[in-house]
């Protein structure tokens, strides 16, 4: 055992113990390795469809063992010295985009699937948008922590000068981000910014009328979409074909040979696998891009109820574990930017699985440290650097 220090603060006495070792994340590690394998497996599995010349399983192993060396160098930085450049990171991420979405068609800014939202970088590219989230996520812990640290006030006033802040911050992101037409990811955003407010200490007052608003504008559209497209195509300027996806979503029987195929493909992929699932690389429903957005299909019709049970119980261990984190972390950056990221995994984790089993719309949202894909796996790998640089240097276990 390594020496033991005593802290004290207004949470009592703590202690840190000075073992390296012994202040690594050991559990986040072992449930991120337990995900790492359960991708790289599954993937593999999606290659026997006969649909790609490419095995991607191997890709993402690379991507993986990029990712593992991406946490350990970030382990060892502390966020003290992340929060005295975070504008500049800020603006770097937003840069990004804005140089993206003003960048000619080439073949480092190409077309991708009706979308330039990648950089092309020879046998790999990189999708900015998944990176900026992360900054994203710690620009709102840092304004937010920054905002309470100075707070002499409870007030509606204060508060609208926070919601103010966070909302100034997000406007830019998401712009650039909605124009890349990805709606899938500024979806997410809002969700981020969502879980931001709700613990940033905004009185309900505030937040109950706004999410009031905004769900009664979501609603309108919803039924306009499905009763008077019409009204919508007239003054909102909204395409036909742009309502497809809702009404696949609905009715993805009527649209098998359209925007429905995927969906329809997947409940029958899901529903045959049963109890025990019919064996890995057994799987016969041809589900396009089935290793990226519907990973999950493939873990439903290989191992069925249970192997699928199995994976939303790991990740809602992973889920728990952080949460536990953020609530012990004696650092208010921290914990706000852990539940920002949590807010992101549940949402991906809801959305992603949702869509596969027709409870929400298709967005093309993937499913974290499973999918396929390198800029989302090492958008989840940086949050996992920072949480254990957080764990390494801030956490304390209570005596």
């Amino acid at each position: 055992m390594g020496k033991v220090k005593f802290l004290d603060n207004k949470q009592g006495y703590k202690r840190q113990n000075t073992n390296i070792l012994a202040r690594i994340d050991w559990l986040l590690i072992l449930l991120i390795i337990m995900l790492a394998v359960i991708s790289i497996v599954m993937i593999r599995s999606a290659m026997t469809s006969g649909q790609y010349n490419t095995d991607f399983s191997l890709r993402q192993m690379i991507f993986y063992i990029s990712g593992f060396f991406m946490v350990f160098v970030l382990t060892f930085i502390p966020m003290k010295w992340v929060k005295q450049y975070i504008w500049i990171i800020y603006g770097v991420g937003v840069l990004s985009l804005v140089i993206l979405f003003f960048a000619p068609v080439s073949p480092i800014t190409p077309i991708i699937n009706g979308a330039k939202s990648w950089y092309q970088f020879g046998f790999f590219s990189i999708q900015p948008s998944e990176i900026v989230k992360i900054i994203y996520i710690l620009t709102l812990a840092y304004v937010v922590s920054q905002h309470n640290r100075y707070k002499l006030t409870n007030d509606l006033t204060v508060d609208v000068k926070l919601l103010f802040k966070l909302v100034a911050v997000s406007v830019l992101p998401m712009l650039f981000i909605l124009v890349q037409n990805d709606l899938g990811t500024t979806l997410v955003m809002i969700a981020i910014l969502f879980g931001m407010i709700v613990v940033s200490g905004i009185s309900w007052w505030l937040i109950i009328p706004t999410l009031a608003v905004a769900s009664t504008v979501g609603g309108s559209l919803i039924l306009g979409i499905l009763y008077r497209p019409d009204l919508l195509e007239r003054y909102l300027g909204i395409h036909p074909y742009q309502f497809e996806r809702i009404y696949s979503w609905l009715q993805p029987e009527d649209y098998v040979t359209e925007g429905g195929f995927q969906l329809s493909n997947s409940l029958k992929a899901i529903g045959s696998g049963g109890i025990t699932g019919k064996g890995f690389s057994d799987g016969i429903i041809y589900i396009p891009e089935n290793h990226t957005d519907f990973i999950f299909t493939i873990i439903g019709e290989e191992f069925g109820f249970l192997g699928s049970t199995a994976v939303i119980v790991l990740l809602f261990m992973l889920m728990l574990h952080l949460f536990r984190i953020a609530a012990t972390v004696n650092d208010s950056f921290s914990s706000y930017f852990i539940i920002g990221y949590l807010s992101l995994l549940m949402f991906h984790v809801f959305q992603n699985i949702g869509m596969t089993i027709q409870l929400l719309p298709i967005t093309g949202i993937p499913l974290p440290f499973l999918s396929y894909g390198g800029s989302g796996l090492w958008a989840n790998m940086l949050a996992v650097g920072i949480i254990m640089s957080i764990y390494f240097y801030e956490y304390r276990q209570k005596t």
